[in-house]
C-alpha cells in the first residue's frame, strides 16, 4: 500500500492534465465515430477508466523494484513478441495483438514502458567520463531486438517510437561525437535492412508519396491528400462539432484514431488547433519540468525518456496528418482510439508520478 505521506506528494496537476487531455480525446473521437456501430468512445471512455486504476496501483510499488526487475520484464516481452510471428493471427494485416474475450492488447506499445525502465537501470550509474562503447553497443542491441520484432509483424509506426527513447538516453549520457557517428551508420545500416528486407511494398509507397502525394491520389496519397482538405476547409473556427464534411461523410480514413488530428481541424479549425496545442504544451511543460524533481539518474532516466515518448509522438502525428511526415500508423497520444496506446502513455505518466512522489524517499 502506498504510505499516506507519500499521498501529499503525488502531482494532482499532472493528473488533471492527463484527464483533461483524454476527455478532449473522447469528444473528438465520438464526433468522428458516432454514426459507427462499435461505440468507440464508450470503449475509450472504459480503457481511460482502467487505464487510471492501473495508474494508482503502480504508484503502490517504488519505482526501484520495477528498474531492479526491468532485464526480466524485458526477456518476457521480447521472448512474447518472437512468439507472435510464430503462433499470431493476422489482425488489420498485422500480428500485433493478443486477443482476450472482450479486448486486444498490443505487446509491441507496452514494451516501450520496460525499454525506458531498462535504459533507465542500464544509464543510472553512469558518469561522463566513463562513458564506454559497451553501454552504448547494449543500448542499442537491446533497442534492435523490439525494433526487428516490431518490423516485422510489419508494425513500422510502433517501431519509430521506440527511436526517442534510445536517443533521450543517449542525449542523458552525454555520448562523444564517435559514438554519434558509430550510431549513425548503425541507423544506415539498419534502415537499409528494413528497406530491402522487411518493409512491404505499401509501406515503401507510402514514403514516396510523401515527396510525391499526386502521383497515386487515390492510393497511397488519398490519406494524406484528404487530411490536407479536412484540416484546410476549417478555417478560423471550424464547421462545427459532428459537421465536417470530410470526417461525417467518411472520405478521410482512419478518423478516431490515426487522423483524429484532422477532425479537430475540420471541425474546430485554428481555435480548436491551438486549444489541443496548448493542452499538450502544459502536459509535456509538466512532464520536462518534473525531470528536476528527482532525486537519482535513474528517476531523471524515466521522467525525461517518457516525456520525449510522448512528445514525439505528439510531433510525428501533427507531421503526418498535414503531409510532412509519411503515413506510419502512429497514434496522437491520449486523443486517437486504442487502448494498448491509451494504457502505455499512462504507465509512462505513472512512472513519473512515482518518482516525484517519492524524490524525499530516494536520496
Amino acid at each position: 500500500m502506498i504510505d499516506r505521506r507519500l499521498l501529499s506528494n503525488i502531482d494532482w496537476i499532472l493528473i488533471a492534465l492527463l484527464l483533461w487531455n483524454s476527455a478532449l480525446g473522447v469528444i473528438f473521437i465520438y464526433s468522428s465515430s458516432h454514426y459507427l456501430p462499435w461505440n468507440f468512445y464508450l470503449r475509450q471512455i472504459i480503457w481511460i477508466v482502467l487505464s487510471l486504476a492501473v495508474l494508482f496501483m503502480f504508484l503502490m510499488v517504488d519505482y526501484k523494484n520495477f528498474l531492479t526487475y526491468s532485464f526480466h520484464f524485458y526477456i518476457i516481452f521480447i521472448s512474447l513478441l518472437a512468439g507472435m510471428l510464430l503462433f499470431g493471427k493476422l489482425i488489420a494485416g498485422t500480428k500485433s495483438w493478443i486477443r482476450f474475450p472482450f479486448f486486444q492488447v498490443q505487446p509491441s506499445e507496452l514494451i516501450k514502458i520496460i525499454m525506458i525502465l531498462l535504459f533507465a537501470q542500464i544509464f543510472s550509474e553512469y558518469k561522463a567520463r566513463y562513458f564506454s562503447w559497451n553501454k552504448l553497443l547494449l543500448s542499442c542491441g537491446a533497442v534492435s531486438l523490439p525494433i526487428l520484432f516490431v518490423v516485422l509483424q510489419p508494425d513500422l509506426g510502433t517501431t519509430l517510437t521506440y527511436v526517442p527513447i534510445i536517443l533521450g538516453a543517449l542525449i542523458l549520457a552525454g555520448f562523444s561525437r564517435k559514438s554519434f557517428i558509430f550510431l549513425l551508420i548503425f541507423a544506415l545500416i539498419l534502415s537499409f535492412g528494413v528497406w530491402n528486407f522487411c518493409l512491404k511494398q505499401y509501406q515503401k509507397q507510402r514514403l514516396i508519396t510523401l515527396i510525391f502525394p499526386l502521383k497515386d491520389p487515390l492510393g497511397a496519397g488519398y490519406h494524406i491528400l484528404q487530411s490536407k482538405i479536412a484540416i484546410g476547409s476549417g478555417g478560423f473556427l471550424g464547421k462545427g462539432y459532428k459537421k465536417g464534411t470530410q470526417s461525417q461523410l467518411r472520405f478521410l480514413p482512419a478518423r478516431h484514431t490515426d487522423f483524429i488530428f484532422s477532425v479537430i481541424g475540420e471541425e474546430f479549425g485554428y481555435a480548436g488547433v491551438i486549444i489541443v496545442f496548448l493542452s499538450y504544451f502544459l502536459l509535456l511543460l509538466r512532464l520536462f519540468r518534473s525531470v528536476d524533481k528527482s532525486r537519482d539518474r535513474a528517476g531523471v532516466y524515466i521522467i525525461f525518456l517518457v516525456a520525449m515518448m510522448i512528445a514525439f509522438q505528439f510531433f510525428v502525428n501533427v507531421m503526418m496528418v498535414v503531409g510532412l511526415f509519411p503515413v506510419i500508423g502512429i497514434p496522437l497520444p491520449f486523443f486517437s482510439y486504442g487502448g494498448s496506446s491509451l494504457l502505455t502513455n499512462y504507465l509512462a505518466v505513472s512512472l513519473v508520478l512515482n518518482v516525484k512522489m517519492r524524490r524525499f524517499v530516494n536520496v
